[in-house]
């Protein structure tokens, strides 16, 4: 008897086709990110193409969600097609929010760790994007979900340091509240990366 995945039709593989999409999309949204704090004043106009990302990934989950209000059959749990699919979204939307703050707030340059913190999201995001294609599969993700995992921890340990410095020197208050918010933002991008990655392990578990 053949294996499911050699046996998904054209419908079922359009799941997987808008997951990938979706992981092109979060890691083009996350290197926009980490470019515009990086070079930052100068990269506001990358707020916009951030914006589009965030547009598009709207687009892939309402297309996902559309096509399971129409389907009686998906090759994975429907459970797992929502979330994830939410779980991806979620990472873009983090990721605009941080780029509409740094409007909104007005933010003059931005703290080093932020462009740490963007740095982590980017490479989270990358490790997302080369392991959605392999879910077609069930292909062993482990190598990715072990990276993205660190990561997290990482970006936990950023946070944390980025917080306690706000704290540590004097700094206007509305400042640190305005940072705060960045950074948390910054940081619950981080952890929808990290979310995505433990249902794609998931998927691959119950279906391998």
């Amino acid at each position: 008897m053949p294996r499911l995945p050699q046996v998904f039709g054209p419908r079922d593989r359009a799941y997987f086709e808008l997951f990938e999409e979706a992981g092109v999309n979060v890691f083009k949204a996350a290197t926009l990110l980490e470019e515009m704090l990086t070079n930052f004043p100068d990269s506001k106009p990358l707020g916009e193409q951030i914006r589009l990302c965030e547009h598009e990934g709207d687009r892939i989950t309402h297309d996902i969600i559309d096509r399971l209000n129409h389907s009686t059959v998906t090759p994975i749990d429907r459970q797992d097609v929502l979330a994830l699919a939410s779980a991806l979204d979620d990472i873009v939307d983090f990721t605009e929010e941080v780029s509409d703050y740094l409007d909104l707030y007005k933010i003059e340059a931005p703290m080093d760790q932020s462009i740490r913190l963007a740095r982590v999201l980017k490479e989270a995001a990358r490790h997302i994007s080369e392991a959605l294609p392999r879910l077609r599969g069930f292909r062993d993700l482990s190598h990715y979900t072990v990276e993205v995992n660190r990561l997290e921890n990482e970006g936990d340990r950023i946070t944390r340091e980025a917080v306690a410095s706000l704290f540590d020197g004097g700094i206007d208050p509305m400042v640190v509240i305005r940072w705060k918010d960045l950074f948390e933002r910054l940081e619950a991008a981080i952890d929808a990366a990290e979310h995505a990655a433990n249902i794609m392990e998931g998927i691959v578990i119950k279906n391998g």
